[in-house]
């Protein structure tokens, strides 16, 4: 397993490795004090499994460094880790699988870990896609946006692959889990992808935007509402304050 933890303080990470050793001395971290030097190693070998990422570090962000990272490796399981929660629905927006509140301990990594491997059982989930006479098998949560196009549906993947399905909007539709929320007609998102969502706009990962149905905008926004902080909920085990 590749584990990595990023934090600009060396006590954190003397602490991470401490509390990762403790639970498994078999495993080892790899340690970045910056951002740009993890995002660099994660570019440069096989994807990370998981990155323990403080939120906040000298001229820079968690949060970006974890959307720049998403787009490197969509698989990577991202555990944020703060002092404070104010970034927390941001960063179950990015698809954190945890959220861990400073010092970290054994039993916060030993949680980090239970809930990756959760996550990966949960987001097994597969549909196989005809594309012309070739069979593409993705997993649900590959899938960012299914758009309606005459009698087939463009699918959008998080590699940046776009599939043309020869299949009705409602039957592939049908197919989605709890993740998709339909935000017009002939358009499906996946809520995993959203960055933003407005009264008429959705923003997705990549930048694209979205246009909301008027007559339902409040419905919808209250739907993602719910599942952000459902998520945070579930995952995290807090509650707002």
């Amino acid at each position: 397993m590749r584990i990595a933890v990023c934090d600009d303080d060396l006590r954190e990470l003397e602490q991470f490795e401490y509390a990762l050793q403790e639970w498994d001395p078999a495993q080892s971290a790899e340690k970045f004090s910056d951002g740009s030097s993890m995002l660099k190693a994660a570019r440069g070998s096989r994807p990370f499994d998981i990155v323990f990422l403080d939120i906040y570090m000298v001229d820079e962000n968690g949060i970006d460094i974890a959307k720049e990272l998403r787009e490197i490796s969509p698989e990577t399981g991202i555990v944020f880790v703060t002092a404070s929660r104010e970034y927390a629905v941001e960063a179950f927006s990015l698809y954190a699988t945890h959220y861990l509140i400073k010092p970290i301990t054994t039993e916060g990594i030993i949680e980090a870990f239970r809930r990756l491997t959760a996550s990966r059982t949960k987001n097994a989930e597969r549909i196989t896609l005809m594309v012309g006479r070739d069979r593409h098998t993705v997993f649900l949560d590959q899938i960012c946006l299914l758009e309606s196009d005459n009698h087939t549906v463009n699918v959008s993947l998080s590699d940046g692959r776009r599939l043309k399905v020869r299949m009705s909007f409602s039957e592939l539709e049908k197919k989605m889990n709890n993740n998709f929320l339909k935000i017009n007609r002939g358009i499906v998102v996946n809520m995993d992808y959203i960055v933003q969502m407005g009264t008429g706009t959705c923003v997705m990962r990549d930048g694209i935007k979205l246009p909301i149905t008027i007559r339902q905008s409040a419905a919808i926004r209250a739907a993602y509402d719910d599942y952000v902080f459902d998520r945070i909920s579930r995952r995290n085990g807090f509650k707002g304050e």
